[in-house]
């Protein structure tokens, strides 16, 4: 039995930590809960979808108005679900409750043109609250041709990969959760030359440290583009507008691979829980958790070492709803939490349904309610 068939069937089994060592983490963990044992059934027409838009990930928060105001990336359906990289745009939805559903309010962070490093598109919204104000960290991007307009193939021109390659962390705040919002006009964070997070900085989660009053990032990249390992670091501010610097030269998880680049994550949401920080992220392959696409539960003292809980699987792309049924969704994306009174309350993450596994008739942001 090779390294890694042992590792997930050691997890199967609830001992992770047998070979966690060979991955170059600590045995010890804080806790034995598992994180999807706290997942209710999920609520038929909960969250949010729109009908002539894909829909994509989400942060919801609540506002000083007592509803609850979910950020979400959202691309016109008639262009194909593949524009994400070139056409999102970050807009505002609202319900009385965290279940909704969601009602479109307004775009958030439009165009506003490509001089910008997110003059073209705003993706991947976080939204958390900060002395006194609202903040919003996203990906932005921009690139050198004309905004497509129809449904055609731009990643087979190289168009597509262009745009990601552009992709930057960048983040704006308000006063209010309905703005105005003041965007950074540079990047919060930029690649590094020669290093492991060589070409991107994407997919960010913030939190604040309750001791400290630091913010912690949690960021994407990878060595070489889109070829895996994707990985994650993390770095820190002591103010909102910065400076944010790594704490880490390397990537804060570096899963064995020895045997194939697969074993990599993305899709990072960090919270801070009583004294120390939790996250969970999507196994892209599923050599780490036992599920492919499925999360991954991790804690952590510092945001620098992290340890796999002692039952790591945090979701499943099986899904009981509410009224009895079960699905296997294709996708369980960019997975995030509204956090109440310093506790996760609600899991969200964006879905759809479709022929294919990236062929989509319509896609939308679920909701699932945890246990209290």
């Amino acid at each position: 039995m090779n390294s890694r068939r042992k590792f997930i069937h050691h997890i199967s089994k609830g001992i992770a930590f047998i070979t966690l060592a060979n991955y170059g983490l600590s045995c010890k963990t804080k806790t034995e809960r598992a994180f999807i044992d706290q997942l209710l059934p999920a609520p038929i027409g909960g969250g949010f979808e729109m009908e002539d838009y894909w829909v994509w990930g989400s942060s919801v928060i609540k506002g000083e108005d007592g509803k609850y105001h979910m950020f979400v990336s959202r691309w016109a359906k008639d262009i194909g679900f593949g524009k994400w990289v070139t056409n999102s745009e970050i807009v505002r939805a609202v319900s009385d409750t965290p279940v909704g559903p969601y009602e479109f309010q307004e775009v958030v962070l439009p165009v506003r043109g490509k001089g910008y490093f997110d003059g073209l598109v705003t993706h991947n919204p976080r939204i958390i609250k900060y002395q006194g104000y609202y903040l919003l960290y996203y990906m932005g991007s921009t690139y050198d041709f004309k905004i497509p307009e129809t449904n055609e193939n731009i990643w087979a021109d190289n168009r597509a990969q262009k745009a990601w390659m552009n992709k930057r962390i960048g983040m704006a705040y308000a006063e209010s959760v309905e703005g105005p919002w003041k965007r950074m006009d540079k990047p919060i964070l930029e690649p590094r030359p020669g290093k492991w997070d060589a070409t991107i900085t994407s997919n960010p989660s913030p939190v604040v440290n309750e001791k400290t009053g630091e913010i912690l990032l949690i960021y994407k990249s990878s060595t070489s583009g889109l070829t895996p390992p994707l990985l994650l670091g993390a770095c820190k501010a002591a103010e909102m507008d910065g400076p944010y610097s790594r704490i880490h030269d390397d990537p804060i998880f570096n899963f064995d691979t020895s045997e194939s680049n697969e074993n990599d994550v993305e899709d990072p949401y960090v919270w801070w829980m009583d004294d120390h920080y939790e996250l969970i992220m999507k196994d892209r392959f599923g050599h780490i958790c036992g599920e492919r696409g499925g999360g991954i539960h991790a804690l952590s003292n510092d945001g620098v070492n992290w340890e796999l809980a002692s039952k790591p699987l945090a979701y499943s792309k099986n899904i009981l709803w509410d009224n009895g049924k079960k699905t296997y969704q294709n996708h369980f994306e960019r997975p995030s939490l509204l956090i109440e009174d310093g506790k996760p309350t609600h899991l969200f993450a964006a879905t759809g349904i479709g022929p294919e596994e990236w062929v989509f008739e319509k896609t939308w942001n679920m909701v699932i309610p945890l246990k209290s």
